[in-house]
């Protein structure tokens, strides 16, 4: 047959690939434009996320002691801006490891 060694390529292939995955960890190659591809970006906005929750915990605190510049409405925007951004990082995560055991559970 004509398959077999079509077969054997890929089989021989895929065993290379295997391989490399399963040596040791490599870095990561930055994106163009000085990116610091997915990890970089991931790193990026979880600080985000954790910038947001924080100064919206600050302003509650501020505006808790009394604070006059700081107005019930604009708490209320950034307490919902820090949720929203924490149920999305939650989100992410949930899909990330749905992501990562369905290519861990990958036949080879």
């Amino acid at each position: 047959m004509s398959t077999a060694p079509a077969l054997e390529s890929a089989l021989t292939a895929m065993r290379a690939l295997a391989a490399e995955a399963g040596g040791g960890p490599r870095q990561a190659t930055p994106l163009p434009g000085g990116a610091g591809g997915f990890a970089g970006e991931l790193q990026a906005a979880i600080q985000r996320i954790n910038t947001l929750k924080l100064e919206a915990a600050d302003k509650a605190k501020a505006f808790q002691a009394g604070d006059p510049d700081i107005s019930l409405n604009d708490l209320m925007i950034d307490m919902q801006k820090a949720s929203v951004a924490s149920q999305f990082g939650l989100q992410l995560r949930n899909r990330l490891v749905t992501a990562y055991r369905d290519v861990m559970n990958m036949q080879v």
